[in-house]
């Protein structure tokens, strides 16, 4: 299991009950509709690239990869970016996918 980030471990001894809680959401949410766990992380990548919320590409990509997806799908999300979020943020995109895709970040 890879690493996570040193921010969210600070934070998580700071606030353990509100990482709790959120944890707690994101099961809840996984839980709440009929999309396998593959499914949910692409669009999940999808929101984040929507967002420009680097980490959660890097996470969401990584997440993605072990529920499955291949490297040709998760650049499809990338690619699908292009004409709703433009073409900057998709690049950015790409080369954070590309990251995780390299093994160079988790």
């Amino acid at each position: 299991m890879p690493q996570l980030p040193k921010p969210f471990l600070k934070f998580k001894r700071a606030n353990p009950a509100v990482v709790r809680a959120y944890e707690a959401l994101g099961e809840a949410t996984a839980e709440a509709g009929p999309l396998d766990a593959k499914t949910r992380e692409l669009v999940k990548l999808g929101m984040a690239i929507g967002g420009r919320l680097e980490g959660a590409v890097h996470s969401h990509a990584r997440r993605a990869r072990e529920a499955g997806a291949t490297p040709a799908e998760i650049r499809h999300v990338v690619a699908l970016a292009a004409p709703t979020v433009g073409f900057p943020t998709t690049v950015a995109a790409f080369t954070w996918v590309e990251e995780v895709l390299a093994g160079k970040r988790r």
